[in-house]
């Protein structure tokens, strides 16, 4: 049986930036089974442990990219490099995509890798989901379960 993690990064003390967290929290009850939720609040250099025997993980991260708050970008990093740019590390030491190409160059990345990041409007110490963030939120968990109904669907073939 193929081992699916779900993970949301992000900080609970820094706005928007815990968007990812949220996510995670929202679909711990609703997952199919099998499919182990994690909510990364260190750094993402710490991803790699927390994925380890994973077939396939769902990342889930604040974005700041330009694009207007509440966007939301999905990447396949099993099959391409996810753009440093737009997951520079902002309350993190190390991003994202750095710690995904380290992962690939280490021979520890997951079969599949999927990536959500979600456009930050505001992360501030302190403050908590901007309304924009906060709806697309919803929207974010519904993706992510749709991803792993598909999944499930593809590998029981």
């Amino acid at each position: 049986m193929t081992k699916t993690v779900v993970i949301g990064v992000g900080n609970r003390l820094r706005g928007d930036d815990a968007a990812g967290v949220a996510v995670a929290e929202r679909l711990r009850e609703r997952v199919p089974e099998g499919v182990e939720v994690v909510a990364c609040d260190e750094e993402p250099s710490r991803l790699i442990e927390a994925w380890e025997g994973a077939d396939s993980v769902v990342l889930v991260d604040t974005v700041s990219s330009g694009a207007p708050p509440g966007t939301l970008h999905r990447f396949d990093a099993d099959e391409e490099a996810v753009p440093a740019r737009t997951f520079r590390s902002s309350t993190h030491a190390i991003g994202i995509a750095d710690t995904i190409e380290l992962a690939r160059a280490l021979g520890r990345l997951p079969r599949r890798v999927r990536v959500y990041g979600l456009e930050a409007e505001s992360v501030a110490v302190g403050s908590g989901l901007t309304p924009a963030v906060e709806s697309a939120v919803g929207f974010l968990v519904d993706a992510v379960l749709h991803d792993l109904k598909e999944e499930r669907c593809t590998n029981a073939r």
